[in-house]
């Protein structure tokens, strides 16, 4: 029998497989439905309608239930999501999916570390962080690439990567199903809704941009890549613009939260750039080449270096804090996507990627000079070390 911590980081990987597993074929379910880039994007942001009501009311959810129901109803939700493109493939159905994923998946990472610390122990909690991190920094990314390699072998609207996913979490609800639960319920207020820390908006507003790139490289990419006749190889530029993030985040550990922000934000620009123009000119292992870097900011130095700094501004209030984060996160995987599919629906996909690419531009510069006239400003404030004069 694997170990406690083993079984709950497969479950995490299983429920965050599931949440792209599907990417590589919306392009398929828009053809389906009759519809164009800008309703894919309105789909696919169903997931963020699931997440926010976590964040937003169910934040005390676990300290009243426990810990492993959450972790059993995430992988059941992730099953549902599963079965109903299976059954019935299309666009509406795929935006029901993903708000069971976005619920799902709420209610998993709003445990997860906390679950994972109590099964290793209290002396492990930063190594409980990281194989958080990596678990579902590993499932959302494998979901999309595992449904390109089936699709690889033919067209098919229910691939053998679908059948996988639910043989493997109904494995791993029976695995969930017997781990301890050491946190007794406790009666703690429901409702925890988000806050902002002074100096911590900037950094929500770099993740905010970061994950808008790949929530694009997500949901519009499969259509761009179609016109080159490269679609089923969109699952490897999602695997690669989120699961590759994790080469890169033992460097950012490595630097001060601020630094490690400010870094990403120089190679997010730069990444998409690569990205947007290997898309346009059908240059697979180019947009491959830009999804990594823009990976190494979106997964990497902004996530990490982001959420450090957050937890460190917000002193007692780390749950709020975080809830912040990731609020202003989700809502970049949502909005400026749905706003791009739009642009590409009206104006083409060229014009749409380099209206996009502008304003991550400048977005990009104006948060990286906050976060450095911030660094100027807490240091003049910094009182200077007192010297003894002697005679």
């Amino acid at each position: 029998m694997p170990s406690a911590p083993s079984r709950l980081a497969f479950a995490l990987c299983l429920i965050t497989l599931a949440v792209n597993l599907p990417a590589p074929l919306y392009i398929t379910y828009a053809d389906l439905s009759g519809q164009g880039a800008a309703a894919t994007a309105i789909a696919f942001s169903g997931y963020v309608l699931g997440v926010l009501p976590v964040l937003l009311a169910l934040g005390g959810l676990a300290d009243r239930v426990g810990r492993r129901p959450l972790i059993v109803a995430a992988l059941a939700l992730s099953m549902v999501a599963t079965g109903l493109m299976v059954l019935a493939p299309s666009l509406h159905t795929l935006g029901l999916a993903r708000m069971c994923l976005g619920l799902g998946t709420g209610l998993a990472t709003a445990t997860a570390t906390a679950y994972m610390g109590e099964l290793m122990g209290s002396e492990h909690g930063p190594r409980a962080a990281t194989w958080v991190t990596a678990s579902t920094s590993l499932g959302f990314g494998l979901g999309a690439a595992l449904t390109s390699l089936f699709l690889l072998r033919g067209p098919s609207l229910a691939p053998g990567s679908f059948h996988l996913q639910l043989l493997l979490a109904a494995v791993a609800i029976v695995l969930v199903w017997r781990l301890p639960d050491p946190r007794p319920a406790q009666r703690t207020p429901m409702l925890r809704l988000p806050s902002y820390p002074r100096g911590s908006v900037s950094h929500g507003l770099a993740i905010l941009l970061a994950w808008a790139c790949s929530g694009l490289v997500i949901a519009l990419l499969p259509g761009i890549l179609r016109q080159h006749g490269l679609s089923a190889w969109s699952g490897f530029s999602t695997f690669c613009v989120i699961s590759c993030g994790l080469l890169f985040q033992p460097m950012a550990r490595r630097l001060h939260s601020r630094s490690a922000t400010m870094a990403g934000l120089a190679i997010l620009p730069c990444g998409y750039a690569v990205l947007a123009w290997g898309a346009d000119s059908g240059q697979l292992g180019v947009v491959l080449l830009g999804a990594v870097a823009a990976s190494s900011a979106c997964y990497g130095f902004i996530y990490l270096g982001g959420l450090a700094a957050v937890n460190q501004l917000a002193g007692s209030e780390k749950t709020r804090a975080s809830a912040g984060f990731f609020l202003l996160a989700y809502l970049g995987f949502s909005l400026p996507v749905i706003f791009t599919g739009l642009l590409s629906d009206r104006l083409g996909s060229r014009l749409a990627l380099l209206v996009f690419g502008g304003v991550l531009l400048v977005g990009c510069v104006a948060v990286g000079l906050a976060l450095w006239w911030s660094a100027r400003a807490s240091s003049r404030a910094r009182p200077l070390p007192q010297q003894s004069h002697s005679m």
